[in-house]
This record gives structure tokens, sequence and C-alpha cells, in this order.
């Protein structure tokens, strides 16, 4: 299981994803370019010392990110324009939980790449959740399906 986030535009919640990989146990992918410099204050702040130790592989492009990706690896994106429930999908143990950009999501090309579009359910009129806590939502029922969790056994 890996999270990848597509050219993150807010230095926290990338921290915060972080910080999350690193407690956890799972990787993180960051698709460049990002809306901050990494090495950002905010970032750091977010990520507190879990930084130095989290699994983190930074990647230039998404087309970078793509050709970096074993061929068992299933992309599955998190978005607003899904239908199907986060909850109600089958979780494998090599997905890659792709999280958007906060300010634009992911381009047509990126919702077209994923083999799955999941979406985390509102109230009706709610436009999203933050994407720190979708993805950690995203993650833990995933990690649930799949005996994840650090101490897990299947």
């Amino acid at each position: 299981m890996r999270l990848a986030l597509f050219e993150p535009d807010i230095p926290q919640n990338a921290g915060t994803l972080i910080r999350l990989g690193a407690c956890l146990g799972v990787a993180v992918d960051i698709i460049e370019p990002c809306g901050f410099v990494l090495s950002d204050r905010r970032l750091r702040r977010a990520g507190m010392d879990y930084l130095s130790l989290a699994h983190v592989e930074r990647h230039q492009s998404w087309a970078a990110f793509r050709a970096a990706l074993p061929s068992e690896a299933r992309l599955v994106l998190l978005t607003t324009r899904a239908a199907l429930p986060y909850h109600r999908f089958a979780f494998a143990p090599t997905d890659v939980l792709l999280l958007g950009r906060e300010t634009a999501g992911v381009p047509d090309a990126v919702h077209e790449a994923a083999a799955a579009r999941l979406v985390v359910p509102m109230l009706p009129g709610r436009r999203s959740l933050n994407v720190a806590l979708a993805g950690a939502m995203a993650l833990g029922e995933a990690l649930r399906q799949t005996a994840g969790f650090p101490g897990d056994l299947l």
C-alpha cells in the first residue's frame, strides 16, 4: 500500500500525510511540481520529527511517477467526481491511493489512468473534505481490508 500526492499545493497537508505514512509504515510518493518547496517550515511543522522516519519518494513528473510504478500496482484515485464510495471498494495490498491537488484535483489524463475512482460520501451541498482527512479515511479502510495495519496478521 502506498499514498501518492499529485502536485500538492499545501505543505501542511503533505506533512500530515507523510506523518501518517511514517506512523503506519506506508510509503508516500510526491509527484512534482509542488506548490511549495519541500523544505518548507510548514511541511516540517506538520510532519514534526516523523519526516525522517517516513519513506518518501519524489517524482519529477506524472510520467516519471508512472514509469516508477511496479506492474502490479493499481492506481486508486480519491476524487469528488467518483460515484463509488471508498468503503464499498475491495482494496488490494499493492494499491496506490492517489490524492489530487487541493486546489484543482487531477487533470483528466490522470483521472483516466486510475484503475478505480472513489469518493468519500458526504451530505448534500458539501464540496469536499481536506485532502489529508480524505486520505487518512481511505487509507484506514484499505489497511483494515488488507490487514495492513502494523501488527495485523492475515
